[in-house]
């Protein structure tokens, strides 16, 4: 039986509607911004929010709720997670990330299996450092909420390790943050809220995720995986087994075969369908609920950390967008810049810009600005005028005053007398 074809712009157009990226932004009633029940339903639509420490524009997690909502209160995000009863939690999903609470049973397997998938110092944390350890459960649970630099400093009073040199670079955590990190990857203890330095402040399980969720326990990791995949299908619309995976970093070990038996379970229910997505590569897979909207109209600019930027393959695929972040590279090497955000205009992402918040000049600076190899030249005017608009809306909505173009880039020329 042949399979159902998609077009790369029909498959474009199902992947930002169920992303939320298909329509223009609508502003609230009488000119008020998002309501808090936005803010949550757009979290619940995408599955996952990236948390991300880079501040040079705005915290990842901020942006993608802003590129689908427009101007929203910051403040209504910092509630959900941080006020009784929680709607969403941090937790490990696609890496650091924010979850609808629903969501947290079904990442049971990873807290368990954190020898496989915690990073190297963490992971051996139990084996080394187990008096610590304990000692560190007990100050949570006795003090909780509680920042990894008050746990230090509890600890060091006690007479326990001292912080490592300030001069060591990289990942220099203290033995207490390591501990910490173990307890919250294990999900034995839990992130209340973020502090206004953006630290974790810790805090045992039971009293942060909500105990409806706790109390229904955690399934098995076959029907773990299949929800998360189940997930990452709606958010997708159309995805690859690949893009699946991704989304909730799903594929190590035994879960990689889960994740392919939860797909074929989905197809043989009817909830995903194999498609063909003419001139993309791989197998492809539509959810039933996906729709195909005639046109795509929003204009947003997409963090590094956005969901649809987070699996490249996919974004090339689809979009004709070659993209990696450079914020490890060195300066000399950087293509694009260093924080730098695609452009989608439409169905098509057609510029990427390089941005800075100079809050102390309350200006935000476009560092950089390039149009994407295949915008004709005759479209390049019509897309600055449009990523003008969007740029000054960015700014005011983090509170700066002016625009300016300071780099380099084909684009630039444009945007700057689009901004003058």
């Amino acid at each position: 039986m042949a399979r159902d074809s998609l077009s790369r712009s029909q498959a474009r157009r199902v992947a930002l509607a169920a992303q939320g990226l298909a329509r223009p932004r609508v502003a609230g009633e009488d000119g008020a911004g998002p309501t808090t029940r936005q803010v949550h339903g757009a979290l619940q639509r995408l599955g996952v929010l990236q948390i991300d420490s880079v501040n040079v524009l705005a915290r990842a997690h901020l942006m993608p709720l802003y590129s689908r909502l427009g101007a929203y209160d910051v403040g209504q995000l910092v509630r959900l997670a941080s006020r009784a009863p929680r709607r969403i939690v941090e937790t490990w999903a696609h890496e650091a990330s924010y979850v609808p609470v629903s969501t947290w049973p079904l990442l049971g397997w990873r807290r368990r299996e954190y020898r496989d998938h915690a990073w190297g110092s963490i992971a051996r944390t139990a084996h080394d450092h187990p008096a610590e350890l304990d000692v560190v459960r007990q100050i949570v649970a006795a003090s909780g909420p509680v920042t990894a630099a008050q746990v230090h400093t509890i600890m060091e009073a006690g007479g326990g390790p001292a912080r490592p040199p300030k001069d060591n670079w990289g990942w220099n955590w203290s033995v207490a943050r390591r501990c910490l990190e173990l307890l919250f990857f294990t999900g034995e203890i839990a992130a209340a809220a973020r502090d206004s330095a953006f630290q974790r402040r810790y805090d045992l399980t039971e009293r942060v995720v909500p105990r409806q969720i706790l109390a229904a326990g955690e399934p098995d990791d076959a029907a773990a995986v299949r929800g998360l995949i189940e997930i990452a299908a709606r958010a997708h619309g159309v995805a690859t087994q690949r893009d699946l995976n991704d989304y909730f970093r799903i594929g190590r070990g035994g879960t990689r075969e889960l994740a392919r038996q939860a797909v074929a379970d989905l197809v043989d229910e009817g909830t995903l369908r194999p498609v063909t997505v003419r001139d993309a590569p791989g197998e492809w897979y539509l959810h039933r609920d996906a729709t195909i909207p005639r046109r795509a109209e929003a204009h947003a600019l997409l963090s590094p950390f956005d969901p649809v930027v987070f699996e490249r393959n996919r974004l090339d695929a689809l979009f004709d967008v070659h993209y990696r972040i450079e914020i490890y590279v060195p300066r000399h090497k950087r293509v694009h810049g260093y924080y730098v955000l695609p452009f989608l205009q439409g169905e098509h992402i057609t510029a990427r810009a390089d941005l800075k918040a100079d809050r102390p000049a309350g200006t935000l600076l476009v560092q950089a600005v390039h149009a994407e190899p295949w915008l004709p030249a005759g479209e390049q005017p019509g897309t600055a005028e449009a990523l003008a608009r969007e740029l000054r809306g960015l700014a005011a909505w983090l509170g700066l005053e002016q625009v300016t173009v300071v780099g380099p880039g084909d684009l630039a020329p444009a945007l700057k007398a689009c901004l003058s």
